[in-house]
């Protein structure tokens, strides 16, 4: 008895195998894009990341969230992470419109304000495997990457100078009419 419940288990083991690579070896496995999602591969892939990152160090953030880090934060963001996450009051750009899974918009919403820094900074440093989200490990230091997480972290309440640096649109209303950026009334 318990030798036909073992060698039941192994089939059951190799039969599952065998439909998973065949899924995947005969293209029916959604590979566009702008395809539909695989079965489970949202929940497995969060669920991967989230027992992965539980093992990894918490380390406190580096650098505070001054207006100094958040403006140097803005700028690393702008040339390095805006391509894909957007800016305050924008729509998606397109190469984030075309990504699949979608990259959040974090400027738009909850974001990350809602994540522990040392992950977003896990996130930013490593990257993550099939998102498209990229490795910023020896292209941003440390420093860089600590203040991007600090301005992601706080995205939801930046100051306007950080927020113009972000937008291109400075919030500094000048002697002589309106804020700079914005056009003048005839």
């Amino acid at each position: 008895m318990l030798k036909a419940l073992v060698v039941g288990f192994v089939l059951g083991i190799l039969a599952v195998v065998a439909g998973v690579y065949f899924y995947f070896s005969t293209g029916r496995a959604p590979v566009a894009a702008n395809g539909p999602e695989m079965p489970f591969e949202h929940r497995m892939a969060h669920m991967a990341l989230d027992a992965y990152l539980a093992k990894q160090p918490h380390p406190e953030p580096q650098v505070p969230a001054d207006e100094k880090n958040l403006l140097a934060g803005a700028e690393v963001y702008k040339q390095n992470c805006a391509v894909c996450h957007g800016v305050p009051g924008s729509e998606s750009t397109s190469i984030a419109a075309g990504m699949s899974p979608k990259p959040p918009q974090l400027f738009h919403g909850v974001g990350v304000t809602d994540d522990e820094p040392w992950e977003s900074y896990w996130i930013v440093e490593n990257g993550v495997h099939m998102t498209g989200m990229p490795s910023f490990h020896g292209t941003l230091n440390e420093t860089q990457i600590w203040q991007v997480v600090m301005l992601v972290k706080n995205a939801d309440k930046v100051p306007a100078t950080v927020r113009g640096v972000l937008t291109g649109i400075t919030a500094t209303p000048t002697p002589s009419g309106p804020a700079a950026g914005t056009p003048a009334s005839k």
